[in-house]
């Protein structure tokens, strides 16, 4: 199988598989980066870690400890939310707010309609 080169944040290269995912390369670089992993930028855009690198990407592994994670972690939460009310509430929508730089989480959904 064919080989590809990826650039890390620091300049340093890594060298994987074809094929490999944000996830490999974590796990390459460490079991405990690995862990922590919440998703990677990839050419300066948030992706999950899953998706396949390409030759000559530039690969920013993104945990809780970064600004991009806690962002992550806030989008995330914003989802589970939204999703908890409206199996709480059947037939009930909601909408998000953008999340804030120094909120736990993001402005919670609103409820449209009444309860």
């Amino acid at each position: 199988m064919s080989e590809i080169t990826v650039e890390l944040p620091d300049g340093s290269a890594r060298t994987l598989e074809q094929g490999a995912t944000a996830l490999d390369l974590a796990a390459a670089i460490g079991k405990r980066l690995a862990k922590d992993a919440l998703a990677a930028k990839v050419n300066g855009s948030l992706t999950d870690l899953a998706s396949p690198l390409a030759d000559n990407d530039k690969v920013a592994i993104v945990t809780p400890a970064s600004d991009d994670g806690r962002e992550v972690l806030r989008h995330s939460t914003a989802h589970v939310m939204a999703q908890a009310v409206t199996r709480l509430w059947p037939g009930r929508t909601t909408r998000s707010a953008p999340p804030s730089e120094t909120a736990s989480t993001t402005t919670l959904n609103c409820l449209v309609g009444s309860l």
